[in-house]
């Protein structure tokens, strides 16, 4: 599975939020889903590439359901989202990647859930890397 969104080029300013400033320059230029291998790789306009588990991405899942509320929606996922373990069921294996405009995906998971949209700066801020993970202070 491949997705390789337009994007739009329009440069946006860094943001203050959380503590540091948000860059919202950060474009995904490809977008791939490996369903054997149960990762979801990201490469970025800077080079970067982010791979993160499928069980990951459900863990992280930014939806108001998934995170309780409203009120307990966030720019970047919380820290205890890298220590969660799902395993292998349906509601941790994609169906499908939507793009939602030019600036997040939504994750179709086989259980249905499709609530969470993810956009780029949240994905950047996910990435589990150890360089992104002392980025993001998580």
């Amino acid at each position: 599975m491949f997705l390789s969104p337009k994007l739009a080029s329009p440069p946006t300013p860094l943001l203050k939020g959380e503590g540091r400033e948000l860059n919202m320059n950060e474009k995904p230029t490809g977008i791939t889903a490996n369903k054997k291998t149960r990762e979801f790789t990201i490469t970025w306009s800077d080079n970067h590439t982010s791979v993160y588990p499928f069980e990951l991405l459900r863990a992280a899942c930014p939806c108001a359901s998934c995170r309780g509320g409203h009120e307990n929606m966030k720019s970047e996922p919380d820290a205890d989202v890298f220590n969660i373990k799902l395993g292998d069921t349906t509601s941790t294996r994609i169906s499908n990647v939507v793009a939602v405009g030019s600036y997040a995906l939504t994750i179709v998971w086989e259980d249905g859930h499709d609530y969470g949209i993810f956009n780029w700066h949240y994905l950047r801020a996910l990435c589990p890397c150890p360089e992104d993970r002392a980025r993001y202070g998580k």
